[in-house]
């Protein structure tokens, strides 16, 4: 006989910035607060046994704090977190990656230079912060800088570049990725000009799928919400893709469903159709 339970994620893929935490209004940045209906939400699906899985464009090393404000590990178990749009995954706490894909960013990024020769560039420097070519503007990246030349920062593999043109806007960066190619190198447009650099086929998706394949759990079981391109593919891949209310219209379209703005708790809302607080209701289709 067929399975006529109602369907209900059995792991919840959350993007950070712009999902769970709300952008400072003008600035390339986050408040680093989590409201408490975000963090009542996940709880739930921590206490129903489900898995909550953070998948971010961000550094491990700035995915950890966001960790603890949820209480993610707060049922003693190490939880597992998707960083660097799907170049790394890490267990935590302590962090520790248990999967990186690496790859030769050098003719990728000197083909981006030679188009916008001003460019800022930063590569992580492991669980410290990032290496960059200049400093870039404040709060953009997480954690420390060191200044250092782009040639020495590329010389070996990397798993994530990072380009940013103060100067130029999103829809810039856009034409100059289709434009270029990028032969051997996937990339994402930000929410300005700022363009990730990945090895082929990475992306958060194929990083939830090898932490599906660890915990033994279907695709279609999982809730992805997301607000940014490199959201699409996770949306798209896992059984329920939701974009969040203020998203651009290219992810609203392929997702399954909107939700509610990040500054109205849309994570929150969306969470709640399939793990509703006591007395709410819940599980609607």
């Amino acid at each position: 006989m067929p399975d006529e339970r109602p369907w209900r994620p059995r792991l919840v893929a959350l993007d950070i910035d712009g999902t769970l935490l709300r952008w400072v209004a003008g600035l390339g940045m986050s408040h680093e607060e989590v409201t408490p209906a975000v963090h009542d939400a996940v709880q739930r699906v921590l206490d129903s046994g489900a898995h909550v899985v953070l998948s971010s464009g961000r550094a491990p090393h700035n995915m950890t704090d966001v960790a603890d404000k949820l209480d993610l590990h707060g049922h003693g178990e190490k939880i597992w977190i998707v960083a660097a749009n799907g170049a790394v995954v890490l267990r935590y706490p302590p962090a520790e990656v248990v999967h990186e894909v690496t790859f030769d960013a050098r003719a990728a990024v000197a083909a981006v230079l030679e188009q916008h020769p001003d460019a800022l560039v930063a590569v992580e420097e492991r669980g410290v912060g990032y290496r960059v070519s200049a400093p870039f503007p404040d709060g953009e990246l997480g954690g420390s800088t060191s200044v250092a030349a782009v040639a020495d920062m590329v010389a070996e593999p990397v798993s994530r570049v990072i380009i940013r043109d103060p100067k130029a806007t999103a829809e810039d960066f856009v034409a100059l990725a289709a434009n270029l190619g990028l032969h051997g190198t996937d990339y994402v447009v930000g929410w300005t000009a700022w363009l990730d650099l990945a090895p082929v086929g990475v992306s958060k998706a194929s990083g939830l799928e090898y932490v599906c394949q660890q915990l033994g759990v279907d695709r279609a079981d999982v809730l992805a919400i997301g607000d940014g391109r490199n959201d699409i593919e996770m949306l798209q891949w896992a059984g329920r893709g939701v974009a969040m209310g203020q998203a651009i219209d290219e992810v609203k379209e392929i997702a399954d469903a909107v939700t509610a703005s990040v500054d109205d708790d849309g994570a929150a809302l969306e969470i709640g159709r399939w793990f509703p607080a006591p007395g709410s209701g819940g599980m609607e289709a």
